[in-house]
């Protein structure tokens, strides 16, 4: 069956928006800074990753790292099933937006703090709406005329 002329229209529209979305994935892994980590089998029992905060008593991991993206990998066994990729300042978001997190320990010497993080959870549709409201609240501070007194209340928070 052969595509009809309205089919290829859209199949245009639709290489154009699939092409956007490869030179982002290229630039992530060649003009950015990611973070990896990487859950073992626990997350298939658990239905939850962890994501670490704090270690030490220090700031470490979620809230320490300068990088660009967060890339989460889910293996079994030895080999990577599937890798979660977060913009880090949209995790960062996704967890602050969370009406529930549960704190565990782990790590070395049990040093470190993590918040578990149900899969399906960041999915839900509770936590994308608030992802869009994020994403309108940033597109409004970006669009409104920046004055001194703006930048200098941004620059404090």
């Amino acid at each position: 069956m052969k595509p009809s002329i309205k089919d290829r229209k859209k199949f245009d529209i639709d290489l154009k928006w699939g092409e956007v979305r490869e030179k982002q994935v290229a630039d992530m892994l060649q003009n950015k800074t990611i973070e990896v980590k990487s859950e073992r089998d626990m997350w298939q029992r658990t239905g939850n990753i962890a994501v670490e905060y704090e270690s030490y008593g220090k700031p470490s991991g979620i809230k320490a790292t300068e990088s660009d993206y967060w890339f989460h990998n889910l293996c079994i066994g030895k080999e990577t099933y599937a890798t979660l990729v977060f913009r880090t300042d949209v995790l960062r978001s996704i967890i602050d937006s969370l009406d529930y997190t549960k704190t565990v320990k782990g790590g070395d010497h049990n040093a470190s703090k993590m918040y578990l993080l149900n899969i399906q959870k960041l999915f839900s549709s509770d936590v994308i709406k608030a992802f869009r409201e994020r994403e309108k609240n940033v597109k409004n501070i970006n669009t409104r005329k920046t004055t001194k007194s703006s930048v200098e209340k941004r620059t404090k928070v």
